[in-house]
């Protein structure tokens, strides 16, 4: 077996993620293309298909267990399409707007989404400051994006009452954690749970902020 494809399956088995074999060569022709373009676009500042792979894919994948149920999805500041692209591919049942400012970014999603044939997502050139959506979204997810309270003021005009704003972080810092009742005020949230996220081949501290 290819190692690439090994090393997703023992990461997805990790993460207790079951995907056919049309996602598994649909995730594996994504993060190839992303490595590809990486060499000359700089996209991220992650090198190597095996890092790219903790880092990008996986990192992004483990948070399906808790997003799967949701349908229309919003990935603020996606850059690569991350975390969009690859929960797309693993959630054939949702719709994703995956939305940056920068176009050598999005010409790249783009390109990924066409050669992935990820039909169920789009690509937006656009601040997320500019942007407008004409249905509402269940989840708008960022990953790495902002801190809690700049991300939550981004999108304050695409939120309804029960959109869940949902952040990838490597934890709450010590300045957001003495904030956290001031931003649910200032937001007027119910709840901000913060869920720690297991990503394989990754020792740092991953969790899911959900901002209800």
């Amino acid at each position: 077996m290819n190692p690439l494809k090994q090393l997703l399956l023992e990461g997805l088995s990790d993460i207790k993620i079951v995907l056919d074999d049309n996602q598994i060569e649909r995730l594996l022709s994504y993060l190839i293309l992303l490595e590809k373009w990486n060499k000359s676009y700089n996209l991220t500042a992650i090198h190597g298909l095996e890092k790219m792979m903790s880092y990008h894919l996986l990192d992004s994948l483990a948070t399906y267990p808790i997003l799967q149920h949701y349908k229309r999805a919003l990935d603020v500041g996606s850059g690569a399409g991350l975390p969009g692209v690859p929960l797309a591919i693993a959630m054939p049942n949702s719709n994703w707007t995956l939305l940056d400012s920068n176009g050598k970014k999005t010409r790249f999603i783009q390109q990924a989404l066409a050669v992935c044939k990820v039909s169920n997502a789009k690509v937006v050139k656009s601040r997320v400051q500019d942007y407008t959506a004409t249905q509402s979204f269940d989840i708008i997810v960022s990953r790495a994006y902002a801190s809690l309270g700049d991300f939550a003021d981004s999108v304050a005009h695409l939120r309804q009452a029960d959109t869940l704003l949902v952040t990838m972080k490597t934890g709450l810092d010590p300045q957001e954690l003495k904030s956290l009742d001031t931003i649910k005020h200032q937001i007027q949230a119910s709840s901000i749970n913060e869920i720690e996220l297991c990503v394989p081949g990754i020792a740092e501290k991953r969790s899911l902020v959900i901002v209800k």
